[in-house]
């Protein structure tokens, strides 16, 4: 569990201060307050990474030239300063150079919003991204493959502008997609393997109907990505990008055999993000050996009823959530041992 939170020129905040009890805390106000930008803080500190942006300076309030955020997190003291050249970290008041060092021991984050929702709708970056998210904060191996793999490709993608496949620099960085791609898939294929029955129980006990839920992983290479390389270099070459690998492979949803994104309702594509969130963290406790903390953003404004409580019910009662609002409508009837507080114009009180 995370026991405290520190910001310093965070987003809207100048300076912020809170402490959190084990059950975890509401976090209430209008929209545009900084209730979210909280939860952004925790990822950030524990996981390095953020839902919302990508590139450090969108974190710096408006007119510094930095952030910082520390607090207390399973024991250990941890430390992310930020500034538009990225970030420095710190961990039990030591600095870390790697980042693996830090995300070792640094907690498991689950974050739940209404953009789940492209989880279903969206492309096939957004699946990848959540395989990726989970994988990346359980199997250090995993996180290797896919930083080198990352950093292969964009090296590639820049050489392709100007070479062509066959040249020497490009076929190095392609050696090295093939090895670190060849891993990533394999460890995926895995992942999908754990994740599909959890989240067709989870499907089941949110809608009250047996449906038959799938999740397939799609691998584009067909087991053979040298071949796939091969097979597009020439597109490659007129298009100067990388076509193959696992960048380019995807998560297919079908409930009763037919794909969730272009035929289930919108009852049952919220009910299926519903059900790949809480799936993701039945993995993350049950290979991270802990509860991770539940990051719920805004959530139960857009449930019915049945699906509220069904999501209710199956957030594990062991584990930290951190949870905002607009209103406490819901919380009523479902306190779950949370403590209140009011977020507005940057400020918690």
């Amino acid at each position: 569990m995370i026991e405290s939170l520190r910001l310093v020129n965070f987003r809207c905040f100048e300076q912020a201060s809170l402490s959190f009890n084990e059950a975890g805390q509401v976090f209430l106000g209008e929209n545009a307050q900084g209730k979210t930008s909280l939860l952004e803080a925790v990822c950030l500190l524990l996981r390095l990474q953020s839902p919302r942006a990508r590139q450090t300076r969108q974190f710096i309030r408006e007119g510094a030239e930095g952030f910082g955020i520390a607090g207390e997190a399973w024991g250990r003291e941890l430390q992310v300063r930020g500034d538009r050249k990225g970030l420095s970290l710190r961990a039990d008041g030591g600095e870390l150079t790697a980042r693996r060092d830090y995300l070792a021991e640094s907690g498991l984050v689950v974050w739940m919003g209404n953009e789940d929702l492209d989880l279903v709708r969206g492309g096939g970056e957004s699946r990848r991204r959540y395989l990726d998210f989970i994988a990346t904060q359980i199997d250090p191996e995993y996180r290797y493959h896919w930083s080198r793999y990352g950093q292969a490709l964009k090296a590639r993608n820049r050489y392709l502008k100007t070479l062509s496949p066959g040249e020497g620099e490009v076929l190095a960085y392609t050696k090295m997609l093939i090895e670190h791609g060849e891993a990533m898939i394999r460890l995926r294929l895995d992942l999908c393997e754990q994740l599909t029955p959890l989240a067709r129980h989870n499907q089941a006990e949110i809608s009250g109907v047996a449906e038959e839920l799938m999740m397939s992983y799609l691998d584009r290479s067909k087991g053979d990505l040298e071949a796939a390389f091969a097979e597009v270099a020439d597109s490659e070459k007129r298009r100067g990008v990388t076509l193959a690998g696992p960048h380019r492979d995807e998560l297919k949803l079908t409930i009763a055999g037919r794909s969730a994104k272009d035929f289930a309702s919108e009852g049952q594509q919220r009910t299926l993000a519903l059900s790949l969130k809480l799936a993701q963290g039945e993995v993350l406790r049950d290979l991270g050996k802990r509860d991770p903390i539940y990051l719920i953003d805004d959530v139960f404004g857009e449930l019915d009823l049945k699906r509220r409580n069904a999501l209710m019910a199956l957030l594990p009662v062991s584990a930290q959530k951190l949870i905002t609002t607009t209103n406490l409508d819901w919380f009523e009837k479902e306190g779950l041992g949370l403590t209140v507080a009011e977020v507005r114009e940057g400020r918690v009180s």
